[in-house]
């Protein structure tokens, strides 16, 4: 991914990407929502992130308080989607590189954090790129390895054939 140039705007709302990954010899469309995090803009996250296998969840390495904002929307992703998987990632890296005395969030912390919930957890800079596209590739690679474990699953449990279809499922209207 290239790095951002240091002008870029801030994300008012929610923005949209699709990002193309390759995994193996799959093909892997990841939907990209930034809801920007902000406590103004909570109730429509909800909205964006309903049906979400996996979950950045960005906290600014150089702001305490925004890990504490981060722990917030861990709660929040999980008390809709239990399955989800979080990805916690801090940001602003480079910040470090020039001043470590810069970091107000504790890796090991943080690291506690993300074995006790089971997140995996990245260091990255949007302004120089690092560790941006590993992040990535480290989603969709989960993704399709849970999805073939889930075809895997759906395979050992056979078909039904003397079940009758779903009249819901084959009609364009429902009431």
């Amino acid at each position: 991914m290239a790095p951002i140039s240091s002008l870029s705007l801030q994300t008012i709302g929610a923005a949209f990407v699709a990002k193309v990954m390759s995994v193996g010899d799959r093909t892997v469309t990841l939907g990209i929502w930034d809801t920007a995090g902000s406590e103004r803009y909570e109730a429509m996250s909800r909205i964006y992130y309903r049906g979400a296998k996996a979950a950045i969840v960005c906290y600014d390495l150089t702001d305490s308080s925004s890990f504490e904002r981060a722990k917030f929307w861990v709660k929040e992703l999980r008390s809709l989607e239990e399955g989800c998987q979080i990805y916690l990632c801090g940001t602003k890296s480079d910040l470090l590189e020039e001043d470590r005395r810069r970091r107000r969030v504790d890796f090991h912390d943080v690291q506690d954090y993300a074995d006790n919930i089971k997140a995996q957890l990245f260091e990255t800079s949007s302004k120089t790129g690092q560790s941006v596209d590993e992040l990535f590739q480290k989603v969709a690679e989960d993704y399709v390895s849970v999805a073939a474990f889930q075809v895997m699953t759906e395979e050992d449990k056979g078909v039904d054939l003397g079940q009758k279809p779903n009249p819901y499922f084959y009609s364009c209207c429902h009431h």
